[in-house]
């Protein structure tokens, strides 16, 4: 329950919904469902059998505060373990739901951080497929460091070669995520337990990719996993036309898109840069300031997404921006968004040149999709896996400098990582005119143009996700 996670499954079940006689029930809970009704509301006018059913949140029972119903909106990330308690207690209600639908369903598709649902699906002998908001590069590489255990035997900033992958691919042990890192909250890591143990069981994996951007590491991780593993994305791309780009995920009808769109009307094609670290991203004041003053520093125009409501120390953020000035100085060719941002809207504009993304695979396969070089700065989870793909397989964007996971609770420990001549070197990489920046943007719009193809009728993900309905049937059949 993060916009990261349930804006890609909702598409999922719109992508369902869209094939013949397939009925779709969305389960979520209220301040959740706001952030997709609009959307799904006119995928049921369009003829699609979706429904959205709801179950109330346990606010006032886990102590967490009313309007928290996602990650993105606690007040404080030191809720994060209350809020995975609360999300737990929802399963009387889920499965309430469950015993009315008719007609009685025939396939679960879940989350795979909600692995009580594992115990759910056994109850009513339906398959489990998860949804992981990944890629096969991320299940690959975890599966491998898992058996081979090569990260244990390492310091935190030496190299490891992750094996069993098809390319090359090295790591220091600060960059991996979590679950192979002492690093990790206690509990948080014994959540993560419960996580892998519900993914062993699952019936397969639905994954928001596509065949052809990573054929390698699909093929070889269905190989070592056994999984059924069906890459259906990217699912973004359903969203075609500018109101369903602008409202996807939006919370209220406050924020009006078309200022940015006119904005960036103004500007030629390709010159601005856009920068999102992501809706859960806890970067320190002081590290946002030194990114803010390397793009000062470019003198090229920006539109950068600072800081989401109740994110971390905002008030100070703010301060640092106003005592530096910096806000006045850039006045006209930078625009700071302060709350919710239309993403696919803004990336899609024919005058983004250049993305600067915390590497999530949302937003990362949403920069791939808009055929836009990467700027990558990780921060944290599988985040410095998707920029090994982003600069070692698909080679469409360049690295600014993070080297090491910032963890809940530690941000402080990692100080400034990136400096502003960092970010004002990476992005003059990426932008103007030049050979190598010419073939960069050339690759970025051809896993544009084969990203289109994979979800249109006829192919890769198309066919996937036709294949998966099949199965079910047949499972369905047989039981």
């Amino acid at each position: 329950m993060a916009p990261g996670h349930l804006l890609p499954m909702v598409d999922v079940a719109k992508l369902l919904g869209r094939h013949p006689n397939v009925k779709v029930t969305i389960i979520t809970t209220p301040l959740n469902a706001v952030r997709f009704r609009a959307t799904v509301d006119r995928e049921i006018q369009s003829g699609s059998l979706i429904q959205v059913l709801q179950v109330q949140f346990p606010h006032a029972e886990c102590g967490i505060p009313e309007g928290c119903e996602s990650l993105d909106t606690l007040s404080s990330m030191d809720h994060q373990v209350k809020f995975f308690t609360a999300v737990s207690k929802l399963q009387q209600a889920v499965e309430e739901l469950f015993r009315e639908l008719k007609p009685s369903p025939s396939c679960m598709v879940c989350d795979k951080y909600i692995p009580w649902l594992a115990e759910t699906a056994n109850k009513f002998r339906i398959p489990r497929i998860i949804f992981d908001g990944t890629n096969c590069f991320n299940l690959l590489c975890n599966h491998n460091l898992r058996v081979s255990k090569v990260f244990e035997s390492v310091s935190d900033y030496e190299l490891l070669v992750v094996p069993g992958m098809p390319h090359k691919i090295e790591f220091s042990k600060s960059q991996l995520p979590g679950p192979f890192n002492p690093a990790t909250n206690p509990e948080f890591f014994a959540f993560l337990d419960q996580v892998r143990v519900a993914e062993k069981e699952a019936y397969g994996i639905v994954v928001n990719s596509f065949e052809e951007l990573e054929p390698e590491y699909a093929k070889e991780c269905r190989r070592v996993t056994g999984h059924k593993i069906w890459c259906i994305g990217p699912v973004s791309l359903l969203n075609k036309d500018n109101l369903d780009k602008a409202q996807r995920g939006k919370r209220d009808s406050s924020h009006d898109a078309s200022q940015y769109l006119k904005w960036l009307d103004s500007w030629p094609p390709s010159s601005v840069i856009y920068v999102c670290l992501g809706s859960l991203n806890r970067v320190t004041p002081e590290q946002l300031i030194e990114l803010g003053l390397g793009l000062e520093l470019t003198n090229r125009p920006f539109m950068w997404v600072i800081k989401a409501r109740g994110s971390y120390r905002k008030e100070e953020t703010e301060k640092l921006l106003l005592e530096n000035g910096f806000e006045e100085r850039v006045k006209g060719r930078g625009v700071l968004i302060r709350d919710w941002a239309p993403q696919l809207l803004i990336l899609s504009h024919r005058a983004i040149g250049a993305f600067l993304t915390h590497c999530g695979w949302n937003s990362t396969l949403e920069g791939i999709c808009a055929g836009v070089p990467l700027i990558t700065f990780p921060l944290f989870a599988e985040q410095f896996y998707n920029e090994k793909v982003v600069l070692q397989i698909l080679e469409t964007g360049v690295k600014v400098g993070g080297e090491k996971v910032q963890y809940i609770g530690q941000e402080e420990k990692n100080g400034v990582q990136v400096k502003k001549e960092n970010v004002k070197e990476a992005i003059e990489k990426v932008m103007g005119q030049g050979e190598e920046k010419e073939k960069r943007r050339a690759r970025a719009r051809h896993y544009a143009k084969m990203a289109e193809k994979a979800i249109e009728k006829g192919g890769s993900s198309y066919h996937n996700m036709s294949v998966l309905i099949e199965d079910i049937k047949q499972k369905l059949n047989h039981s």
